[in-house]
């Protein structure tokens, strides 16, 4: 059975990696992303999203949930970059629930 917290944390995690920008990269690894820019933190979520898939691919169950942390950090990370707020992607899907997935990829366009 899940806890409330369990929801609650992906708000604190992104919190608190929002707070991290501006401050100094010797002393956060957050901080650090954010200095070396979006290309760079956009890289790493794509390493990040290949040692999931590898993990998951070998069935390797605690390996895949500790690459699921640290790529929804990346993804965080990349939000709070960009300025997407976790909410804007809760509506989205939100929007997209009961709807097949086909019709919604069909509903995009090429």
């Amino acid at each position: 059975t899940r806890d409330k917290s369990d929801i609650d944390v992906l708000d604190r995690l992104f919190a608190v990696i929002s707070s991290r920008r501006g401050a100094d990269a010797d002393a956060s690894y957050t901080a650090g992303l954010f200095a070396k820019g979006r290309r760079e933190i956009a890289k790493k979520l794509g390493e990040e999203a290949v040692e999931t898939v590898l993990a998951g691919s070998a069935g390797d169950k605690e390996q895949t949930v500790r690459e699921s942390a640290d790529l929804l950090y990346h993804l965080f990370v990349l939000w709070a970059e960009t300025g997407v707020a976790p909410g804007d992607v809760w509506a989205e899907l939100a929007r997209r629930e009961g709807t097949s997935g086909i019709e919604e990829k069909n509903s995009r366009g090429k």
